[in-house]
């Protein structure tokens, strides 16, 4: 098997409290978006752009966000709550994937859109190539407009993903995977 399959076939999505330091370098890091740069994007739109919180930043992030969490979802329980200034700290880094579709004459949006969900794949699979993990999540944070004013993210932009980044703590095992007899159909 070529080893890009091979590497396809092992990656998995380390949980991000099990994700810990020594994250990627500066240079690996500039290598992990470049490649999550080089997918599908029909027109040469870049309907995307990244975001890194990292080092301090992802305290800070975390700390404003609290107190919108505790506004937007009066509902959430203590626990919630109680996690929350950790939603950035265990990962050694953050990468922010935005989805900058919109209306275009040519390309459709929900193109637009597939691009920036492959950008996160692209992000995922570049950092378990030089054996980091990688999780790639949303949460309340990325649908709630304080939250994304809090980011940057602009009025026409949403988020695709939160992929955070480091080196797992321990051998990931295999979850149980759809059979392709459960999947597949054919015409």
């Amino acid at each position: 098997m070529p080893d890009a399959l091979q590497l396809m076939r092992t990656r998995r999505s380390p949980r991000i409290p099990d994700l810990e330091a020594p994250g990627p370098s500066a240079a690996e890091l500039d290598t992990i978006l470049s490649v999550a740069a080089r997918v599908p994007d029909h027109g040469k739109l870049v309907p995307w752009r990244f975001l890194v919180i990292e080092g301090e930043q992802k305290k800070l992030v975390a700390a404003e966000l609290l107190p919108l969490l505790r506004k937007a979802h009066p509902e959430a329980t203590e626990d919630q709550v109680a996690k929350e200034p950790g939603r950035f700290a265990h990962s050694p880094l953050v990468v922010t994937v935005i989805s900058r579709a919109g209306p275009h004459p040519k390309i459709p949006e929900w193109e637009q859109v597939l691009s920036a969900g492959a950008a996160c794949m692209s992000l995922v699979l570049a950092a378990h190539a030089m054996g980091y993990g990688a999780n790639w999540v949303t949460g309340w944070a990325a649908y709630e407009r304080p939250c994304l004013d809090l980011l940057g993210v602009g009025a026409g932009e949403r988020i695709a993903g939160f992929i955070h980044i480091g080196t797992p703590k321990a051998a990931q095992e295999e979850r149980p995977r759809p059979p392709l007899s459960e999947i597949v159909t054919r015409i």
